[in-house]
């Protein structure tokens, strides 16, 4: 067995050109998807006070800060509406309207940046009163009648040029009952990300400030995954992947690298990770306190997940790349 003296690890990490050559290469731009919040209304560019760096943007406006994230390279955008309490009713019709906000984004940015991939969050919990991912019986969520919503919407932004649908409310067959609509829509080609094992997370305080979706009673825990049960999460991908997702998703990221590697073990499906609100605002209070270089700490998180085997990473991140992530 060789051994020290004749064993020297440093001299691997003797320079940066041997260090990169020997490395794992900083995932390129076109692997981060960058998520958007879109409101209502004609030249607003609304900073998050959260999320520094992120803005809530109406239409016209997300046109304008994507030509620097498509010359970037970054890989596409993942578009959430934020409207207006008077859109909201206790059955989220307004998410499915043929002329919604949405609806309205995708058909801009396609118009304007043809062959950038539109992504579009398909959930009820920003359209409803009462701020919960489904249509609500006896103050629950009633699993049934909520898939079928999530197959309206899913329609309205495919039928309008979205390149790739993702459902987040984590309702029990939502996968099949999407793909089922999008197939009797003739919209086949259609994308389907699954955000497959999206746990209850204390890391979306911020998210949910920016997007208005908090619910008005009682909590998530019912619906989204319990990051205390590694079985469950691991069957929610498993049972996705059988449904017909074409991607996985893990949310959030940072504090899941062992369910992202797991998953990733058992799947030939691109997976992606979300980095989310409270990962980014985290990072980014500790290089306010002088606890840590800011782009420093982004490239080690980043290269966490990519370690893991994130194959997309959809990241706040994504429209300060060249800043923040690129080496």
């Amino acid at each position: 067995m060789n051994e020290f003296p004749d064993v020297r690890l440093r001299r691997l990490r003797k320079s940066d050109a041997i260090r990169k050559m020997v490395g794992q290469p900083m995932p390129r731009p076109e692997k981060f998807i960058w998520p958007v919040f879109v409101i209502e209304g004609s030249g607003k560019r609304e900073p998050i006070a959260a999320m520094p760096g992120q803005f809530s943007v109406s239409v016209d406006m997300l046109c304008r800060e994507l030509e620097a994230v498509v010359a970037m390279g970054v890989g596409g955008v993942l578009l959430f509406g934020v409207v207006d309490d008077s859109r909201k009713d206790a059955g989220g019709s307004y998410a499915y309207d043929e002329s919604g906000l949405v609806q309205q984004a995708i058909i801009a940015v396609k118009k304007n940046f043809p062959g950038f991939p539109v992504h579009t969050d398909v959930c009820l919990c920003g359209y409803t009163d009462h701020g919960h991912c489904g249509l609500l019986k006896n103050d629950a969520v009633d699993n049934d009648p909520t898939i079928e919503v999530l197959g309206k919407i899913a329609v309205s932004h495919a039928a309008v040029g979205a390149d790739c649908v993702a459902p987040s409310a984590m309702m029990d067959g939502q996968i099949r009952a999407i793909r089922q609509a999008l197939a009797a829509a003739d919209l086949d080609d259609t994308l389907l990300m699954s955000y497959s094992t999206k746990f209850a997370s204390s890391m979306y305080g911020p998210f949910r400030s920016a997007a208005k979706s908090s619910p008005s009673c009682g909590n998530r825990l019912a619906y989204q995954a319990s990051y205390n049960d590694v079985n469950q999460a691991m069957r929610e991908s498993v049972l996705d992947e059988g449904e017909g997702a074409d991607i996985l998703m893990v949310k959030p990221a940072l504090f899941y690298l062992d369910i992202i590697a797991k998953i990733k073990a058992s799947t030939d499906l691109p997976l992606a990770a979300y980095n989310v609100s409270g990962e980014y605002a985290m990072l980014i209070a500790s290089a306010d306190r002088d606890w840590g270089n800011l782009k420093a700490m982004v490239q080690e998180s980043i290269m966490a997940l990519s370690r893991a085997g994130t194959d997309i990473i959809i990241s706040y991140w994504a429209n300060q790349y060249d800043e923040l992530v690129k080496d």
